[in-house]
Protein backbone atom coordinates (compact mmCIF):
# COMPACT_ATOMS: atom_id res chain seq x y z
CA UNK A 1 0.00 0.00 0.00
CA UNK A 2 1.31 3.86 -0.86
CA UNK A 3 2.47 5.93 2.28
CA UNK A 4 0.16 8.13 1.36
CA UNK A 5 -2.76 6.18 1.78
CA UNK A 6 -1.94 5.09 4.69
CA UNK A 7 -1.33 8.17 6.57
CA UNK A 8 -4.36 9.75 4.80
CA UNK A 9 -6.41 6.80 6.54
CA UNK A 10 -4.91 7.27 9.71
CA UNK A 11 -5.81 11.38 9.62
CA UNK A 12 -9.30 10.25 8.77
CA UNK A 13 -9.34 8.00 11.87
CA UNK A 14 -7.76 10.78 13.88
CA UNK A 15 -10.40 13.42 12.51
CA UNK A 16 -13.13 10.86 12.68
CA UNK A 17 -12.61 10.19 16.57
CA UNK A 18 -11.69 13.70 17.45
CA UNK A 19 -14.45 14.97 16.06
CA UNK A 20 -16.98 12.42 16.49
CA UNK A 21 -17.98 12.63 13.08
CA UNK A 22 -19.57 10.17 11.08
CA UNK A 23 -18.30 8.58 7.46
CA UNK A 24 -20.23 11.68 5.13
CA UNK A 25 -18.82 13.95 7.44
CA UNK A 26 -15.28 13.27 7.07
CA UNK A 27 -15.62 12.66 2.95
CA UNK A 28 -16.63 16.22 2.92
CA UNK A 29 -13.97 17.80 5.23
CA UNK A 30 -11.00 15.70 3.49
CA UNK A 31 -12.81 16.12 -0.18
CA UNK A 32 -13.13 12.08 -1.25
CA UNK A 33 -15.82 9.99 -1.30
CA UNK A 34 -17.54 8.21 1.23
CA UNK A 35 -16.76 4.50 -0.38
CA UNK A 36 -12.84 6.27 0.10
CA UNK A 37 -13.28 7.25 3.71
CA UNK A 38 -15.03 3.72 4.85
CA UNK A 39 -12.85 1.70 2.99
CA UNK A 40 -9.59 3.26 4.69
CA UNK A 41 -10.98 3.19 8.04
CA UNK A 42 -12.77 -0.37 8.21
CA UNK A 43 -10.24 -2.12 5.96
CA UNK A 44 -6.99 -0.39 5.47
CA UNK A 45 -6.50 1.04 9.18
CA UNK A 46 -6.65 -3.15 10.87
CA UNK A 47 -3.88 -3.42 8.76
CA UNK A 48 -1.90 -0.16 9.73
CA UNK A 49 -3.01 0.55 13.03
CA UNK A 50 -5.59 -2.29 14.82
CA UNK A 51 -5.83 0.28 17.61
CA UNK A 52 -7.00 2.99 15.93
CA UNK A 53 -9.22 0.77 13.53
CA UNK A 54 -11.19 -0.17 17.36
CA UNK A 55 -11.19 3.08 18.15
CA UNK A 56 -13.11 4.69 15.09
CA UNK A 57 -14.98 1.36 14.78
CA UNK A 58 -16.65 2.59 17.85
CA UNK A 59 -17.37 5.87 16.98
CA UNK A 60 -18.72 4.47 13.82
CA UNK A 61 -20.91 1.99 15.24
CA UNK A 62 -22.68 4.51 17.19
CA UNK A 63 -23.24 6.48 14.94
CA UNK A 64 -25.30 3.59 12.83
CA UNK A 65 -27.38 3.11 15.82
CA UNK A 66 -28.15 7.31 16.18
CA UNK A 67 -28.79 7.72 12.03
CA UNK A 68 -32.34 6.95 11.91
CA UNK A 69 -32.66 9.34 14.71
CA UNK A 70 -30.78 12.05 12.75
CA UNK A 71 -32.53 10.92 9.51
CA UNK A 72 -35.95 11.18 11.41
CA UNK A 73 -35.09 14.93 12.62
CA UNK A 74 -34.12 16.39 9.12
CA UNK A 75 -37.18 15.01 7.78
CA UNK A 76 -39.23 17.09 10.49
CA UNK A 77 -37.02 19.65 9.82
CA UNK A 78 -37.38 19.65 6.11
CA UNK A 79 -41.83 19.19 6.64
CA UNK A 80 -41.61 22.40 9.64
CA UNK A 81 -39.78 24.56 7.24
CA UNK A 82 -42.24 24.30 4.28
CA UNK A 83 -44.97 26.26 2.97
CA UNK A 84 -47.83 25.27 1.84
Amino acid sequence: MKGYIEERAMEIARYIIDNNTTVRQAAKHFGISKSTVHKDVTERLVQINPSLAAETRKVLDVNKSERHIRGGMATKEKYLHQHV
